[in-house]
């Protein structure tokens, strides 16, 4: 299951696809552009199926490799009779295989198979009773003649194409779903959100009845392929991997050790941007856990003095991602000869950093691990879990034996504090924002948040405001404190903290760290803002 490549610069998705090896079997998801593709990939993988998502412009040659069972279009903003709507490739009706259109996914088929499309008068956004015809179809296998649903959408099929007939209809729509009775179905609605409360069964028996899928898509599976994977792209070579003490890196490096044993060795850097504390707490947790090789590298006044004046965001993340490289380049050269360098990038990293299609997506931010890497970088890539989500990566952890302290930590950036600081970093900033966000950790955990929250920590932004000290006047740093619900980061929703942790939170924070005045939290869910500030 492991995805590879040679390249000696970065990875991206369409590169790791040219050189995939044959999978044990898949499903595709077309992407328009929707908001919901990584969604519908992540509902497939718990239903334990591979997926991944392709662009619209993909060939039958770039596919083969995952050993499609079936094809899932999309939905997406377009409308299909607009000039330069995106469609289809042809293989997917020539393929022969089972193709699940939603909503824009569902009109692109009608379309492309002779039905009609047109606009509706009344449009559809939310909630809606789905009433299913008479007869019987595998995709409705032990679900109700009457169903609540989520649509979304302001065009409608007008009449089906050849050979299809409605399954089921709403109040507005007469057809809900479409099918031919031969593995080709459509349906207005959207199955992958949890306002379809029945989505989910609607999914596996698109994947288990009418694609013939087996639940392939385990962590033991993937421990073997991956562990089988890096054997055959590494060879007899040495590996260093880039440690970090989050559990990306860590599962990264027991894949790795399970391999190729001591010829992997884990580097350490503290760019001193980490959390307080967080330095000798990683390399405490590897002795303990790891029986692998680990070099530290303390280059804290080289990333400082390489991001000094530096406000820009985009431009933090590309110099840091530069500053590891050439950090690992230079471990490299002391431990000898090496020719690959390991490290965790994950799927929804990829997604944000190249997206699938640019024609109808965009990209929102690049990731020090995908966007940041130098062109003239030295090492070959090793990126066992380039597809994963984040909740499989746990699930990968676990079945490797990691301990919960590793497996369940909370995502921390590679570039770390650094995108937590608004504007230029500095030694005296990075000390404010340490301590708030140490406050910030120890309430979450006291009170037994730490689980139930994806992330949480301290931001220290470029506001002063005015505030009082005893019988003084202040004008101090202004942290502000992010805590997110999410499941693998690609949406997010802010927690709902209880009012008396966050007034500890802010009451501690503005009496126990010196410079900060007023602390505020951020209520803004993802989209439309991101998790990080910057």
């Amino acid at each position: 299951m492991l995805k590879e490549t040679d390249l000696t610069s970065r990875s991206s998705a369409a590169d790791v696809n040219a050189a995939a090896h044959v999978q044990r079997e898949s499903v595709v998801v077309i992407d328009f552009g929707s908001q919901y593709s990584m969604l519908i990939a992540r509902r497939v993988r718990e239903s334990s199926v591979y997926c991944e998502i392709i662009p619209h412009t993909a060939d039958w040659d770039s596919v083969a490799s995952l050993n499609p069972k079936g094809i899932i279009l999309s939905g997406g903003p377009a409308s299909v009779y607009e000039a330069n709507a995106p469609l289809a490739p042809s293989w997917v009706y020539d393929s022969g295989l089972p193709v699940l259109g939603i909503c824009y996914g569902m009109q692109a088929m009608a379309h492309q198979l002779g039905g009609k499309v047109a606009p509706t008068s009344r449009k559809e956004y939310g909630h809606a009773v789905m009433q299913r015809s008479a007869g019987d179809d595998p995709i409705f296998k032990d679900l109700p003649q009457s169903m609540s649903v989520w649509m979304s959408h302001g065009d409608q099929i007008s009449e089906t194409p050849p050979g299809f007939r409605s399954l089921a209809r709403s109040e507005n729509s007469p057809i809900v779903v479409m099918g031919n009775g031969a593995g080709m179905l459509g349906l207005q609605f959207h199955p992958e959100v949890v306002h379809t409360p029945q989505g989910k069964t609607i999914i596996e028996n698109f994947l288990y009845q009418i694609c013939g899928c087996a639940p392939l898509w385990t962590p033991g599976n993937f421990v073997s392929d991956s562990i089988e994977r890096v054997r055959e792209q590494v060879g007899g070579g040495k590996v260093i991997c880039a440690l970090s003490g989050g559990v990306d890196s860590a599962v990264v490096a027991a894949l790795i050790q399970n391999a190729i044993g001591d010829r992997l060795t884990c580097i350490f850097v503290n760019n001193g941007m980490m959390r307080k504390g967080e330095p000798q707490a990683v390399r405490d947790t590897f002795q303990r856990h790891f029986n692998a090789n680990l070099v530290y590298a303390d280059a804290t006044e080289n990333f400082l003095g390489a991001l000094r004046g530096v406000i820009d965001p985009e431009q933090k993340r590309k110099i840091i991602g530069e500053e590891f490289i050439r950090v690992f380049d230079e471990e490299a050269a002391r431990i000898g000869a090496v020719d690959f360098l390991a490290q965790g990038t994950l799927y929804p990293d990829v997604i944000e950093s190249e997206t699938t299609d640019n024609s109808v997506s965009a990209k929102i931010k690049s990731h020090h691990n995908v966007g940041g890497l130098p062109e003239h970088m030295k090492l070959s890539l090793v990126e066992p879990l380039r597809y994963l989500f984040k909740d499989e990566v746990r699930g990968v952890g676990l079945e490797l034996g990691l301990p919960e302290e590793i497996v369940y930590r909370q995502p921390f950036p590679g570039p770390g504090l650094a995108i937590r600081i608004i504007g230029e970093v500095t030694h005296d900033k990075l000390n404010v924002l340490q301590e708030a966000d140490a406050i910030v950790m120890d309430e979450v955990r006291r009170n037994d948040l730490y689980r139930e929250i994806w992330q949480s920590f301290a931001v220290l932004t470029d506001t002063r405001s005015v505030g009082v000290t005893g019988d003084f006047r202040t004008y101090g740093h202004v942290i502000a404190i992010r805590a997110v619900s999410s499941e693998d980061a690609m949406t997010a929703d802010w927690a709902r903290i209880p009012y008396d942790v966050l007034g500890r939170i802010s009451n501690r924070i503005a009496n126990e760290v010196p410079d900060v005045n007023r602390v505020v939290y951020d209520i803004t869910s993802k989209p439309p803002g991101t998790i990080e500030w910057e």
